[in-house]
């Protein structure tokens, strides 16, 4: 993994003063990141392979949403957990944006935990996650020779591999023509690549413009950006942990 959790929190509390129209959401997210970190400290620890074991920990994290969250989120915690997180690891499609909520929260440390200790194919020219299979909630952009080469971020278990820059991630749309990029004015580093294609798009992180961005977070604090894509028509191809 390219980023801790612990970078990812310190990352959240770097950008309230920047993004002051994020302060909320980012603050959530780093009480969020912290539950998170635990649970996957303790995966380390003592690893598991059986997605059920993370029901013991579904108690506190509906304690921190009601200490920290939004009360329509603290109101909105499933019932059946057990099925809920069984359904999303298998990858089955899940409607609810609060249950959505509640189970990635769990299922992210897991996943990464997993991760960690196995061998994804980061050269997969998949649009796919190659170790999880879940969508991409971020491109990623490095510098190579003259221009740069794109990355995806996977949305749950946080590999990232290598894909190629002018397609479209969700229908393979090549023709540049049809694949706009977004930039809002004072905000060079972060970018809405979109298509008209299929009217989806994914915000990619350009590192050669930031290093010190962490993609998860910084695409996550970018609303000016969402706004834009949503006024436009255009829909994202995976929300991150906050449903954006």
């Amino acid at each position: 993994m390219s980023w801790t959790w612990p970078r990812r929190i310190d990352r959240a509390n770097e950008l309230l003063t920047r993004f002051p129209e994020s302060a909320g959401l980012l603050s959530f997210y780093s009480h969020v990141a912290r539950y998170q970190k635990s649970i996957f400290d303790n995966l380390c620890a003592a690893p598991e392979t059986d997605a059920c074991s993370l029901l013991t920990y579904f108690p506190e994290l509906v304690k921190c949403v009601k200490r920290y969250g939004p009360k329509d989120l603290a109101v909105s915690a499933p019932t059946d957990i057990e099925k809920l997180l069984l359904d999303c690891w298998a990858g089955e499609r899940i409607e609810s944006d609060p249950a959505k909520f509640y189970a990635r929260v769990l299922l992210q440390p897991f996943a990464e935990a997993l991760a960690s200790r196995g061998s994804p194919d980061t050269q997969s020219t998949a649009s796919r996650c190659p170790f999880c299979s879940a969508l991409p909630v971020a491109g990623v952009l490095r510098g190579e020779g003259d221009g740069a080469k794109r990355s995806l971020l996977c949305s749950l278990c946080g590999t990232e591999w290598q894909y190629r820059r002018v397609v479209c991630p969700n229908c393979g749309e090549e023709n540049k023509d049809q694949l706009p990029v977004y930039h809002a004015e004072g905000l060079d580093y972060v970018r809405v690549d979109a298509c008209d294609v299929c009217r989806t798009y994914i915000k990619s992180v350009d590192l050669t413009k930031n290093g010190h961005a962490v993609p998860a977070v910084d695409e996550m604090a970018t609303l000016t950006l969402t706004l834009w894509a949503e006024e436009n028509g255009y829909a994202r191809i995976e929300t991150n942990i906050l449903g954006m």
